[in-house]
């Protein structure tokens, strides 16, 4: 029996198996000529896993995206909605790398009862992952912020899409070029910008460590408040040992999440000044969220630009 206590990915493992069972038929991949002749219907996990299907399906895909704006994967409570979505959708793309926590066994359900589900990291190359021993043997997640990697993702969604309706394989291909061709740009930019930073001064302090794919892409020392997830908040100890070596390097800036509370690097803050440093808090990143549907930074493109700009603003000094 399932409590209210109960983990939120055991109940959902435990509705979607029921609702399965009742419409056993339905939950068969489509057939290729049948699904040639209507959108297909997409489920994604992040927003900016739902981006990157929208631009490669263009008007062949209805997606729907499960976490929104602000909401972050690692604490992500699954709903009864989100039985629904998932089995009346064709084809449901996710992180995986552990990224939505306890999910992956309902995925790993759906695919055994013939949905397709696609892990859109799944093409990158282990030795291109990263697996700080913080990580306690796991590779980090949050490969998106490297945007080369990313691009990687991309076309495992083409691939996906080809492989699912490949009657439209050359509207994904077209799409995904255009596509990587914004992705190259934003890479290009980026590179460019940090060039504006002193070397000594392209350290990143934030919340938690999302961003070990973006120190190592484009030349950062990374420190976060927290390790890969966020489901345990910082002790004295962790604030402690960053405020002092904040003090030490003389960092200018530290930058908080929109989806990670305030209070964490609030804590570092007053830590700092505390040992006589003034740091301010440089701005808001984007980092296991995009920012709200029909905003600049509600794009995988937009809000990766709005984190660059943010932290070469912060940490120039011009």
């Amino acid at each position: 029996m399932i409590t209210h206590r109960a983990s939120p990915y055991l109940f959902l493992l435990a509705c979607f198996t029921v609702l399965l069972a009742a419409c056993a038929p339905a939950a068969a991949a489509p057939l290729p000529d049948e699904i040639a002749n209507r959108k297909i219907n997409i489920v994604a996990t992040t927003g900016m896993i739902a981006d990157v299907v929208r631009n490669v399906g263009g008007e062949r895909v209805q997606v729907t995206g499960l976490m929104g704006a602000g909401v972050d994967p690692h604490l992500y409570k699954a709903s009864a909605g989100d039985v629904r979505f998932l089995s009346e959708a064709d084809i449901v793309f996710y992180n995986g790398l552990h990224l939505e926590a306890g999910m992956a066994k309902v995925f790993e359900r759906m695919n055994d009862a013939q949905k397709i589900t696609v892990a859109v990291t799944e093409r990158i190359p282990h030795d291109l992952l990263l697996s700080p021993p913080e990580f306690e043997g796991n590779y980090d997640p949050h490969v998106w912020f490297d945007v080369q990697l990313w691009m990687l993702a991309v076309e495992q969604v083409r691939d996906s899409l080809s492989a699912l309706d490949p009657q439209h394989t050359e509207v994904y291909q077209r799409n995904t070029q255009a596509y990587l061709n914004q992705m190259a740009e934003l890479d290009a930019y980026i590179r460019e910008q940090v060039n504006r930073i002193p070397p000594e001064k392209r350290v990143l302090i934030t919340a938690h460590d999302a961003f070990n794919y973006f120190s190592r892409a484009y030349g950062f020392e990374v420190r976060g408040l927290q390790g890969i997830s966020t489901a345990t908040e910082a002790g004295t100890a962790d604030v402690v040992s960053l405020s002092r070596f904040i003090v030490e390097r003389q960092i200018p800036a530290i930058f908080i999440e929109t989806s990670v509370p305030l209070r964490n690097i609030e804590a570092v803050q007053a830590g700092v000044q505390a040992q006589g440093f003034s740091i301010r808090i440089g701005g808001e990143l984007f980092s296991d969220a995009m920012g709200d549907a029909g905003t600049f930074e509600g794009t995988y493109l937009g809000m990766v630009r709005h984190n660059i700009d943010t932290i070469v603003n912060a940490l120039s000094g011009e």
